[in-house]
């Protein structure tokens, strides 16, 4: 009797013992299988990654075309404003030179950089602010609103009043080819800092234009 019980008891345990070992290796599987594969999960979330991208996005030829544009624009204007402070007579003019330079001088600096990044040719400097660009005329405004070289010596000869009328009616002459040259790049342009100069630049000339037409006004 003691016997069969101690069979009984030996065959309850051998039982139990496989039970648990199918227990515990199904576990084991499922632990496995809800863990991430190599290269899987986290791995694919750095891989999805945008890294590398230039800032701004890309850019086009109008891009390149605008900033080559604009960069000997914006040295002529500082150049008449230039002249401004020591032939102007009016404050305001005075004044309204000195942003202006303020303004534009460090946009020069943008976009030469842009064109550098990108390996594209950044205009060269002249005295006229013109810049020298391959097949430039000189004699003729090779872009909206900018002055010729006799256009500029002309405005050096000036000053006092005389001075202040020439160069508020060049200069808003040259602020209008700013606006139609920035809206050319909103318009066509791929990179976004460049639009979004273009934009700035429409904003603030089309200001100055109206300042400056109350001025001449007043004179």
């Amino acid at each position: 009797m003691a016997s069969r019980r101690s069979l009984v008891r030996r065959a309850v345990a051998l039982a139990t013992a496989a039970t648990a070992a199918v227990v515990l290796a199904a576990c084991g599987g499922s632990s496995d299988s809800s863990s991430p594969a190599p290269g899987h999960s986290g791995h694919g979330m750095g891989a999805t990654h945008p890294s590398g991208t230039a800032s701004g996005g890309s850019h086009d030829p109008q891009d390149v075309s605008f900033a080559q544009g604009m960069i000997p624009h914006h040295r002529q204007a500082v150049a008449m404003a230039d002249l401004a402070a020591s032939r102007a007579k009016s404050p305001q003019v005075k004044d309204l030179a000195a942003k202006i330079k303020q303004a534009q001088d460090p946009e020069i600096t943008t976009m030469s950089g842009w064109l550098k990044a990108w390996g594209a040719q950044v205009p060269g400097d002249s005295r006229s602010g013109m810049g020298s660009m391959p097949g430039m005329d000189h004699s003729a405004s090779p872009m909206p609103g900018m002055m010729s070289d006799q256009d500029m010596g002309r405005l050096k000869g000036l000053s006092g009043d005389a001075f202040d009328k020439a160069f508020l009616r060049m200069m808003i002459g040259h602020h209008q080819g700013a606006i139609a040259m920035a809206g050319t790049e909103r318009a066509k342009g791929a990179y976004g800092p460049a639009k979004a100069l273009a934009k700035s630049i429409a904003t603030s000339q089309t200001a100055e234009i109206t300042e400056m037409n109350g001025m001449l006004g007043k004179q």
